[in-house]
């Protein structure tokens, strides 16, 4: 596979790549995976499935379009484990989608960088959820989540780095990086699952 052959011209990331992943997938939907991420946000993955389901229940099992959504009472949405926080966040969502003609068609058509810039402006849509969209949901391969806890962690182990100096480590990761490209999602891949200990 062409991203471990380059990888691997990292000797220090290189030990810690196992077997080479799948190749990443599109997803289709694209409105409706910001809003899950939404709901998932700060929970395990365990609890995220659980309140996606009970989420999917309120339309019978369907994937609902952002108008279904909007049109949802925040009661409803409540009674499924969102917080009231959470519940105006994914109705922002929706409705930016309504406003701004977010479709799959438009989002496949723009750079990781317009993608952030567009999707950053929602209220409780932040930059490492975007990114989390665009590697999980886009399948786009070049793509370095500098503020993930867990690449961080992983990175201060393999590369010796200190994170005394918050800024100073993010500035190291992402020269560290640089040279992972065009395929740094599949580094931050390997760097999750080494952390994690499923190597």
């Amino acid at each position: 596979m062409d991203y471990m052959m380059h990888l691997k011209k990292d000797r220090k990331l290189s030990k810690i790549l196992a077997a080479p992943l799948p190749p990443l997938t599109l997803h289709t939907n694209i409105p409706l995976r910001l809003i899950t991420s939404i709901m998932g946000q700060q929970l395990s993955t365990k609890v995220a499935q659980v309140i996606y389901r009970r989420f999917l229940e309120i339309y019978q099992g369907n994937e609902p379009a952002p108008k279904q959504v909007l049109a949802t009472p925040n009661e409803t949405l409540r009674a499924i484990g969102l917080s009231n926080a959470k519940v105006s966040y994914v109705k922002n969502v929706a409705q930016f989608c309504i406003d701004n003609n977010i479709t799959d068609d438009k989002l496949l058509t723009m750079s990781n960088e317009e993608i952030i810039e567009l999707l950053t402006t929602i209220k409780g849509v932040g930059k490492w959820t975007v990114e989390m969209l665009l590697m999980f949901t886009l399948g786009r391969e070049d793509v370095f989540a500098v503020d993930d806890l867990g690449i961080q962690q992983g990175m201060m182990k393999v590369f010796n780095l200190s994170n005394e100096d918050k800024k100073k480590l993010k500035q190291d990761m992402l020269a560290i990086s640089a040279k992972w490209s065009p395929y740094r999602t599949y580094a931050c891949l390997h760097l999750w699952k080494w952390k994690d200990g499923e190597v």
